[in-house]
Parts: structure tokens; C-alpha cells; sequence
């Protein structure tokens, strides 16, 4: 038999219903009951929404008003905020003039000169590549510009500014020092690089130069006194540099230029105002004439060992000065060693007691007013009782029986006391003639010079005149002067007897090249003409007459007139009296006068004390150079020579 088949074994066994009988049913399998579904429910939007669109709202509503502020209602402000970020301005120094000579020669001139300045953002550690280095560029720079490395360091180390100024005025040669220098470390710079890069900056790259002008005195400390000198800002500070500040300052101007990150963009151009450059200034004082006073004074303060010394010289003719030196003197070119005492004019800034140069006003007046003559006799005792005082001359003499002219010649105090005794019936009526002469030759006033810090000197009013001072006055004690003011009154009997008031100005050179005169100065009759010759007759008598007390002022060739001067000091840091003044006031030639010369020597030590011995000589000395220096010939006449004496019982 055939096997039978077996089905294949693919799953549970199914009962085959046999054929011809239905199939049975199964059960259904029993159902799980279905899970009850789970409902979501979203939240809802709009609350969400209107916050979001608020919060957005207002934001906008910040941006728009906030915008609108800006483009309009400080849209003004804003612009020219931006514009001043963006545009920068400096000045331009205007060329401060020149101060020369009467010749033209430069007393005071401007040179190129250098500020340096500083980015103090190229020293910040970022940008240099080192820690300190402000401190480092300070150390290195500060010998060179003359300041404290702290100085230095504190302006470099300030990173939210792109400028500083480190030194202004500075010479080439020490802006060639500095670029060397920066050479030097941008080579450095440049190796370290080279290894590896962006390592190193060069240490002196933000530093700068601005170019300027610097104020140089070619001749040094000659006639300091009148020139005076400028401040670190480049302004005048003392003497004429300062009284003419305005002239010879001239007027800055200014650049305004585009920038971005404190650099000067070349691309966008500038608006510039030019600045105008100051007047020069033609003085009235002759270079070599100053030098010779200047050099004769100061030799002669050294000799003495004074306190100091001044000389005048002026032009009989036209009141201008020729010199004003003083002793000690000052550099203007370097104030960091000049004594502070010495850096005035003392010429015009001390005011002293003239002595006997005084009494040629006192002779004046007594001429003039017909008092006497020079031949009028004058009986000098040893002593003379005033008062309550008992006046002597310089020396002990027996009784000197003296013309007017002689009186003058020796010098005697006395004598000038019984002189001016007789310029009114009472002595307070003599008291105020004399005062009315003394104030019309300039004194207890200014010169007119307008000079910064001169004195006017001090004469008090005659019915203030103490006991003393009515008798001490007409031989100059108990008044006060300057040298201006001293060597005037001699310019004014040199010049007929009408007084000029001193000039030092000439007058002015403005930026186009034009010269303007000086105005002219004012001019005050004080004696006759007649006066003034017989006064300078007598004061030849002083010079060239053997009794007189200033033959060390003659001079071989011109007739010299001139009058010596002792008097008593007072010391200005006790306010009593010290030492002694020595003068000696002149002019030449005496018959046809052109040039005056005053000296005066303060609390000299040593040697001699007498103005004819100590300042004589210098009168002399300036006196024949500046007669050679202004080409004045010798006039050839004789000497007048006034009697001097009488004989007792004529």
C-alpha cells in the first residue's frame, strides 16, 4: 500500500471536516474591553498672544521714540556731537617777531622749534606688546626733554586719550635724538618680528612732533634787562617782551581737519585760517654802545664787590636810549640759572638816593630863578647848624671860600644848603620853589618809558618836608630815584634845558613790511636855554678844573661835563642806613652835547667808595666809545673854566 500522506507539520492541526459534514464552530474568544480613550485639550492662544504682541508693542514704541528723539528732537546736538568726534582743530602759532637794534641787528628772534607730543593709545599693552610701557619710553626720554620720568610716564599712561604734550619748544637737535631713537628700537622691533611675528612694537612709535618756534637771544645776557623774556607757553612774561606781548605775539590761527581714530585723514581736506605773524620791534639801543656799558659795569660790581650797578646812555638830542645795563645780569636763554633778583631791570626797578648828581637841579633853580650867578660868592664854614642838625661836606675843610661855580665843582653840601637857602625869603617859601624844579625835571614821577615795574621814585610834597629833609634834599638825600630818571635831568640841561621823555622804541615792522615810527615823544621846557648853557659851563668845572671832584672823567680831545656822586644807602632789607651809593652824570662834548652817561654802583665793599673814583672811570670808559660808535668829533673849543674860589675881602 501506498503510505499515506502526511500533512506538513506548518502549525497548530486543524481538524479537516470530513466530507459531506459542516465544519464544527470554535468558540469566539472572549473580547477585552476596549481602554477608555483619554480626551487633550489645548490651552488657549490669545492671552498668550496679546502679551507677546504688547511686550513687542512697546519695544517698538521704545525704538520709535527713542528714534524719533534722535532724528528729531536732539537731532541738532547728536550732529554736532558726531561732527566734533569726527573733525578736529588745532592751532596755529602765529611767528612772534623780532626785537633789533637800532641797526636792525636781532637782540630777540623765533626758530624752528619742535613739540613733542605722544598717542598714549600706542602705549597701552595691547598695542606695544609691553606691560610698562609708559615707564620704559619715560625713562629714556626724560634726559632728553629736561623732565621727571613720573612726569612723562603719567602722560603716556593715558589710554582714553589719542594726545599729549610731552615738551614744547624743543630744538631740532633734540627731535633728531628722539628719531634716532626711534629708529633704533623700530629696528628692533622689526628682528623680533622677523622671528616671531606680531611680537614686539616699536617703543617710541607713538611719539611726535608738532612743528613750532622757540625764542632765542643771539647775544646771550645783553641788555636782558630791557628785552626781558617769554614763558613756556611763548608768551612775554617780563621786560619789553611782555609790554609789547600783543605786537609781537601777532594773531594764531586754526585748522580744522577730518580724523578717524585720532589720525588726520589726507583724503579729506582742511579748512585753515593762516595765522598772522607779530611786528618786529626796532629798539632804540645801539648793540655796541649796550655792550661796552654792559662789559665796563660789570667788571667794575665784580672789583668793588657791590651789590650791583647800572649804566644809562641816551641821545641828548632826541631822549633815546643808546644802553641800559645792568650788573648782575640774567641769560634769558636759560632762566633755570638765573638769580631772581638779578632777572628786573633794576635800572629802572631800584629807586635810591641820588646824592650830589642832584645838585645840578638845585643849581638850576637858583640860576633860573636869579638867586645867584656863578660867580656869586659862597662863604663854606666847616659846619653849619640847621635846625636841629649840624651839616658837614664829604671831608673836614677849613672854611672854603667858594663861587656858585665852585660850590658845584667841590661838590659841598653846605654850600648848595646856603645856595637854595636864597630861592625865597622863608625857608618854606625856598622849600617849595626848589619842589616845583625838582618835579618839572621828572622826579617822583615815571620817565614815560611805560616800562613794567619801573618806580617813580619819591619826592614828598614840600609842606611834608621834614626838618631834615629841607636841607638834606638839595644835595640829594631825603629823595629817592631810578637811573632813568637821574641820567634825564643831565639830558635835559644837555639839550637847552627842555626835557624829552625817554624812548627805547623806534617803532614797528608789521607782517606786510611797512615800518612805523614811534609816536614822538613829549617835551617839557624846565630852565631857559641860557640856564642850561651856564649850568653845563659849570659842570665843566667839575671835570676839568684840578679842584674838581671828577677829573677821572676827562676825556683827551672833548670838552667833558659831569658831576660825581656819595650819598648814603639805604639798605632795603633793613630800611636803614648802609653803605654807600657811588654815581657819577655827564655829557660830552659839553659846548655841543650829544650823548649822556649815568653810572651808579650800589654798596661797593671794596676799594673806594667816591663816585668820581669808581664810576669816573667809567663814565670815561663809555663815554669815548659811544662818542666813536656815533661818530661825534671833538668841537675844538676851549674849556669855559669858571672861577672856582675867591679871595677873602674881594
Amino acid at each position: 500500500m501506498p503510505p499515506k500522506a502526511v500533512p506538513p507539520n506548518d502549525g497548530p492541526r486543524r481538524r479537516v471536516p470530513a466530507p459531506g459534514r459542516p465544519a464544527a464552530r470554535r468558540p469566539a474568544p472572549a473580547r477585552r474591553p476596549a481602554a477608555k480613550a483619554k480626551t487633550l485639550r489645548l490651552g488657549s492662544p490669545k492671552p498668550r498672544l496679546r502679551l507677546v504682541s504688547l511686550g513687542l508693542t512697546l519695544v517698538m514704541l521704545a525704538f520709535v521714540v527713542r528714534l524719533f528723539q534722535v532724528q528729531a528732537v536732539d537731532a541738532a546736538t547728536y550732529t554736532d556731537k558726531a561732527e566734533r568726534q569726527r573733525q578736529a582743530k588745532h592751532t596755529l602759532t602765529a611767528e612772534r617777531g623780532e626785537i633789533t637794534d637800532r641797526s636792525g641787528i636781532a637782540l630777540a628772534a623765533s626758530v624752528d622749534a619742535h613739540d613733542i607730543t605722544a598717542d598714549p593709545f600706542l602705549f597701552t599693552p595691547e598695542q606695544a606688546k609691553i606691560p610698562d610701557a609708559p615707564q620704559q619710553a619715560a625713562a629714556i626720554l626724560a634726559p632728553i626733554l629736561g623732565r621727571t620720568p613720573a612726569d612723562l610716564a603719567k602722560k603716556l599712561a593715558s589710554p582714553k586719550s589719542r594726545y599729549v604734550v610731552l615738551a614744547r619748544r624743543q630744538t631740532p637737535q633734540v627731535w633728531k635724538q628722539i628719531k634716532d631713537l626711534k629708529s633704533v628700537y623700530g629696528d628692533k622691533a622689526a628682528a623680533a618680528n622677523a622671528r616671531k611675528p606680531n611680537s614686539a612694537a616699536n617703543l617710541l612709535g607713538g611719539i611726535l612732533q608738532e612743528a613750532s618756534s622757540k625764542r632765542v637771544y643771539p647775544n646771550g645776557d645783553l641788555a636782558a634787562g630791557i628785552l626781558g623774556y617769554v614763558n613756556a607757553e611763548g608768551r612775554g612774561a617780563g621786560g619789553l617782551e611782555v609790554k609789547l606781548d600783543k605786537e609781537l605775539a601777532g594773531k594764531d590761527g586754526e585748522v580744522t581737519f577730518a580724523q578717524a581714530n585720532g589720525r588726520r585723514v589726507p583724503t579729506a581736506g582742511a579748512n585753515e585760517t593762516p595765522a598772522v605773524p607779530g611786528s618786529d620791534i626796532e629798539l632804540t639801543i645801539d648793540r655796541d654802545i649796550q655792550w661796552a656799558a654792559q662789559s665796563a659795569i660789570e667788571e667794575q660790581v665784580k672789583k668793588s664787590k657791590a651789590d650791583r650797578g647800572y649804566v644809562i646812555v641816551q641821545d641828548t638830542r632826541t631822549g633815546e636810549v643808546l644802553a641800559m645795563a645792568n650788573a648782575p645780569g640774567f641769560d634769558p636763554n636759560d632762566l633755570s640759572q638765573a638769580n631772581a633778583a638779578a632777572m628786573g631791570n633794576a635800572a629802572l626797578q631800584d629807586a635810591y638816593e641820588p646824592g650830589s648828581t642832584s645838585k645840578i637841579m638845585s643849581m638850576a633853580a637858583v640860576l633860573e630863578e636869579k638867586a645867584a650867578h656863578p660867580g656869586t660868592h659862597v662863604v663854606v664854614p666847616n659846619r653849619l647848624k640847621r635846625g636841629d642838625r649840624l651839616f658837614k661836606d664829604d671831608i673836614d675843610h677849613p672854611t672854603w671860600y667858594l663861587t656858585l661855580n665852585g660850590v658845584l665843582a667841590k661838590s659841598s653840601n653846605i654850600g648848595t644848603i646856603l645856595a637854595t637857602g636864597e630861592l625865597g625869603d622863608t625857608q618854606a617859601e625856598a622849600n617849595k620853589v626848589l619842589h616845583s624844579y625838582l618835579t618839572k625835571f621828572g622826579i617822583g614821577r615815571r620817565s614815560g618809558l611805560g616800562f613794567p615795574g619801573e618806580t617813580p621814585g619819591i619826592l614828598a610834597p614840600p609842606e611834608k618836608w621834614s626838618t631834615s629833609q629841607q636841607y638834606t634834599i638839595p644835595f640829594g638825600q631825603g629823595l629817592s630815584v631810578n637811573a632813568l630818571q637821574a641820567a634825564s635831568v643831565y639830558s635835559t640841561i644837555a639839550n637847552g634845558g627842555v626835557r624829552i621823555d625817554p624812548t627805547l622804541v623806534r617803532g614797528t615792522k608789521g607782517p606786510d613790511g611797512r615800518f612805523t615810527p614811534a609816536p614822538a615823544p613829549k617835551k617839557t621846557r624846565v630852565v631857559s636855554d641860557q640856564t642850561a648853557k651856564t649850568l653845563a659851563k659849570m659842570l665843566e668845572s667839575v671835570v676839568d678844573d684840578e679842584e674838581g671832584t671828577g677829573t677821572k672823567a676827562r676825556i683827551p680831545g672833548y670838552r667833558v661835563g659831569g658831576k660825581t656822586g656819595t650819598s648814603n644807602r639805604v639798605d632795603p632789607q633793613t630800611g636803614r642806613y648802609k653803605g654807600y651809593t657811588a654815581s657819577f652824570a655827564g655829557f660830552a662834548p659839553a659846548d655841543q652835547p650829544r650823548i649822556t652817561v649815568y653810572c651808579a654802583i650800589q654798596n661797593p665793599t671794596k676799594g673806594s667808595y667816591f663816585g668820581g673814583q669808581i664810576c669816573g672811570p667809567i663814565y670815561k670808559q663809555v663815554m669815548e666809545f659811544a662818542l666813536k660808535t656815533r661818530q661825534v668829533a671833538p668841537t675844538g673849543g676851549k674849556p669855559a673854566r669858571l672861577p672856582v674860589t675867591f679871595e677873602p675881602g674881594q
